[in-house]
């Protein structure tokens, strides 16, 4: 899941062309097997602050909607924030641990496969957490508001408001090793994805639900250059990809030599809401990563692709339920395996 990109960075030349051609051409792209889940998920519970920090969502709350105002790529920042922690050792905020200096092993954050994390979601937890010690001290876990968080920012950009489940602990542990292992790539296959999804504890449709998250959100050219001009090594552009979007791509992400900070939107026809636009776009060859329209090219994942494209509102339902399941992958519980740190980037 390639990082989002602050709005500010992305040059305007690329914007104009990018959405003048789209809006110039478009003319019909405005619609925009299962596995046991983890055994921790009925130890959370929506109410379990209610008597310790009934305030905590209120807390959390003005810390998103004040960042959503000045910064919206806090949103996918955070929401990727999430998933990256949970599919590495469970959802524990280990991804925000910083590596101790001198130490022989980097934290997770700084694995090559988090170096594109933006500092925009790291912000939004640091930032809400002082709120939260400020008012409860040493109550609340960094993970618990890292999941609220997520949630705040799927409703400000347009998307389904849901309960967040709580009461995990922080762990303990973060190793930059874990990473690579359980973390998709933007190539990665449809059967390498389910696999990774279903020892998870999440099914196919968790999948194709929880890649939604791309309904807004950038990724960087390296991401997806060789769809362009070189797709499985055949010397020739991916042909499931529709011929405009591909010229507008192909100007501004060349095969060598191309700016590093250029990103496009996963979603090209409503970058900057969260709605099932995403599942539209796969279907009239729009998908940005290979991994994102190889979902409606599965035969078992493409009946799922069409029935989110159809109905917003289911998404929004299952988008919702799939978070909640997600954000309780092996959740930390008691001093043995966790603790409450007071600054989350620093295990105590």
């Amino acid at each position: 899941m390639p990082v989002p990109y602050s709005l500010a960075s992305i040059s305007s030349w690329f914007l104009i062309t990018f959405f003048v051609l789209f809006t110039l051409t478009r003319t019909s792209f405005c619609f925009a097997k299962a596995t046991k889940t983890t055994s921790h998920h009925s130890k959370l519970s929506v109410d379990y602050y209610a008597k310790s920090c009934p305030k905590l969502e209120e807390f959390v709350g003005s810390v998103t909607s004040q960042q959503f105002k000045e910064s919206p790529v806090s949103g996918p920042a955070t929401i990727r924030l999430l998933f990256h922690d949970c599919f590495v050792g469970g959802c524990d905020a280990s991804i925000l641990i910083a590596t101790k200096p001198g130490s022989k092993e980097k934290a997770e954050r700084d694995a090559e496969e988090n170096k594109e994390l933006r500092v925009e979601g790291f912000e939004t937890i640091r930032k809400a957490k002082v709120i939260v010690e400020s008012k409860c001290p040493g109550i609340v876990s960094c993970a618990d508001i890292l999941a609220i968080a997520a949630r705040d920012y799927v409703h400000l950009a347009g998307g389904p408001y849901y309960q967040v489940k709580k009461g995990r602990w922080d762990g303990k542990i973060s190793r930059a090793s874990r990473v690579g292992p359980n973390i998709p790539r933007a190539n990665s296959t449809v059967d390498h994805i389910i696999k990774l999804f279903n020892s998870k504890g999440l099914t196919i449709e968790d999948m194709v639900v929880l890649s939604g998250a791309h309904t807004f959100g950038y990724a960087h050219c390296k991401h997806f250059v060789t769809r362009l001009y070189n797709y499985r090594g055949t010397g020739q552009p991916d042909p499931n990809m529709d011929p405009r979007l591909m010229t507008v791509l192909r100007m501004h992400c060349p095969t060598y030599g191309g700016n590093d900070d250029i990103v496009a939107p996963f979603d090209v026809t409503t970058p900057f809401l969260f709605d099932n636009a995403y599942y539209g776009n796969l279907q009239h060859n729009l998908g940005l990563l290979p991994s994102d329209q190889a979902m409606f090219l599965d035969p078992r994942t493409k009946p799922i692709v069409q029935g989110f494209a159809k109905d917003k509102q289911k998404f929004f339902k299952a988008f919702a339920f799939a978070m909640n399941k997600m954000s309780s992958i092996k959740v930390a519980r008691g001093k043995r395996l966790g603790e409450k740190r007071k600054d989350c980037s620093m295990h105590v």
